[in-house]
């Protein structure tokens, strides 16, 4: 179905090809799961197979790239349209319509299907992604997860032979994210479609691969069996790194099938408390952010409803929910720049001129309430304006020159995402290579509270970790953080408390070794696999296993 033959590709401002001497043959009816770091080509790979590389990217292609008969070289997207279906990263960058109905059938308009062929498929399309209640809303209005809900449905509709998804789950909770890889599975194995699945949450996806094609970053491809690939990759889900902590062969790929092998080592677990996944909360003195009565409302629909929140200085919080259970909405209120119809925030006090009872960020000029309060929204590039990322990085520094001492904007970026060169243009990044831009902006300022909205959204593991050190260190510095996430393992691994919200009440509020393995649904895989052992992560099982002092 597909077949790359001796491709490289390679850009002008790049020292070396991003991909380089590529050969690889994609079956009909395969699911293939693209992993890598952030960066390493996969997103190129991937536009390899409709032909947007290099017909609207840019640099050079050489070899050969056929799909179902047809070079991508001699054929545009457009007229590999009725083959290859593809949804990007930011589901916004592909909307063209108004409407959730209008979005879907646009597709088909432009291949001239039938109206009645159209209007069965549009309904067949709204049940398997859950969005027959959503039919007649706005895009605009919907949350990220909705949005790329709607995104993935409007190439489902053409029926396509080949279904290209980049990080199709990344902005999904994990109820959401089940069923939506639950559908593109259906499509594998009954209809026959060949699929090219590129994601960093590989602890979802990777029990459904058929194949894994693995980008080192050095330009070559490395393709086979998952356990064969995960067995020595320089990227792996959790399942695997405990399966490799714990010696497995072969190492297993789904939680039924990790739990069985795991009997003996629950046994040898079992007398052994885990080491803490984080130090412990100094709880004297600490409140920094008090908010009663949050209400937030959008043409009269609650969002919010009365929530009453305190955050305390050194403290990590991950804020969870489903998509559309208020957590956005939540943050902007607090951070000062979103509607609040009711509720008060206070932070501080801060300073001389403070009263004592704190200060309202939203009553605050926006730099003196990036001080305050900083967010990182859902989508990186709102807050990126200027020609390249060098630019960002001295506007940045300029802007927060007051609290000098710290590290500035490019050192942070170097720790959350190496190698990005200060001349490239912030949209020409990749969406993980944009978080981490962004984050390094508003982690420039020192915010006391620092709101991040799904920033692990486009980050590889290797970067959460970096993300999960920048976050205990501002922890350390004494201030507060907040990570909206739908992600279980980063929360399992960065979070002392977990806030979980639902149809904008909060309904769970604890310590997170309590609150993610009450409910299936946010239990991280090691939690899962050593069930009922109080592990959460493969740091905790690797640091009490023989010679694991030296790992831990």
């Amino acid at each position: 179905m597909i077949t790359f033959a001796q491709v490289s590709v390679a850009y002008d401002d790049a020292d070396e090809p991003v991909l380089r001497d590529v050969n690889l043959v994609v079956e009909e009816g395969e699911l293939c799961l693209v992993v890598g770091h952030t960066g390493s080509g996969k997103s190129t790979l991937l536009g390899a197979v409709n032909g947007l590389v290099p017909h609207f990217t840019g640099g050079t292609l050489y070899g050969t790239v056929t799909v179902d008969g047809r070079s991508t070289a001699d054929h545009p997207p457009r007229e590999l349209a009725d083959v290859v279906g593809v949804v990007g990263q930011d589901p916004l960058d592909g909307f063209v319509t108004d409407t959730v109905e209008e979005e879907l059938a646009y597709a088909m308009e432009q291949l001239a299907i039938p109206p009645t062929v159209m209007r069965k498929r549009v309904e067949e399309t709204l049940d398997l992604l859950g969005l027959a209640d959503l039919r007649h809303r706005a895009l605009h209005e919907l949350s990220g997860g909705q949005q790329q809900r709607v995104a993935i449905g409007s190439v489902l509709t053409a029926h396509p032979r080949v279904l290209v998804l980049d990080e199709p789950t990344s902005a999904l909770d994990p109820t959401a994210a089940e069923e939506v890889l639950a559908a593109v599975t259906r499509l594998v194995h009954d209809l026959g479609v060949t699929v090219l699945l590129a994601e960093h949450r590989l602890e979802r996806v990777v029990q459904y691969a058929d194949r894994v094609i693995h980008l080192p970053g050095d330009g070559r491809v490395v393709a086979g069996p998952p356990a064969e690939v995960f067995a020595a990759s320089s990227i792996a889900p959790p399942i695997v790194e405990l399966g490799r902590a714990a010696g497995w062969s072969p190492l297993p790929l789904s939680v039924r099938d990790a739990r069985r092998a795991a009997r003996p080592l629950r046994t040898a677990l079992a007398d052994t408390p885990p080491p803490p996944v984080r130090r412990a909360v100094e709880t004297a003195g600490s409140g920094l952010l008090t908010a009663r009565g949050i209400t937030v409302a959008y043409r009269e629909v609650a969002a919010v409803r009365e929530v009453d929140l305190g955050l305390r200085a050194g403290e990590v919080t991950a804020l969870m929910g489903r998509n559309g259970s208020g957590k956005s909405s939540l943050l902007w209120a607090l951070q000062g720049s979103g509607p609040r119809r009711a509720g008060t925030v206070r932070v501080g006090p801060v300073g001389p001129e403070d009263t004592g009872r704190g200060r309202d960020p939203r009553s605050l000029s926006a730099a003196e309430a990036r001080r305050l309060v900083g967010l990182v929204p859902q989508t990186p590039t709102d807050l990126l304006y200027l020609e390249s990322v060098k630019q960002e990085l001295d506007q940045a520094d300029a802007e927060s020159r007051t609290k000098g001492g710290g590290p500035g904007a490019r050192t942070i970026l170097d720790r959350l995402a190496p190698g990005i060169e200060g001349t490239r243009h912030p949209r020409d990044l990749s969406e993980g290579q944009k978080l981490a831009l962004v984050l390094a902006v508003q982690l420039a300022a020192a915010p006391r509270v620092l709101l991040l909205d799904e920033p692990t959204r486009g980050l590889d593991y290797r970067a959460k970790s970096q993300l999960i050190a920048m976050v205990d260190q501002l922890a350390a510095e004494g201030r507060s953080v907040v990570v909206s996430t739908h992600d279980v393992e980063f929360a399992a691994r960065a979070a002392d408390r977990v806030v979980v919200m639902a149809e904008g009440d909060v309904v769970a509020d604890g310590p997170t070794s309590e609150v993610i393995v009450a409910s299936p649904v946010f239990a991280p895989q090691v939690a899962k696999i050593l069930s009922p052992l109080p592990y959460l992560t493969v740091d905790q099982v690797a640091a009490v296993l023989p010679g694991g002092e030296a790992r831990a």
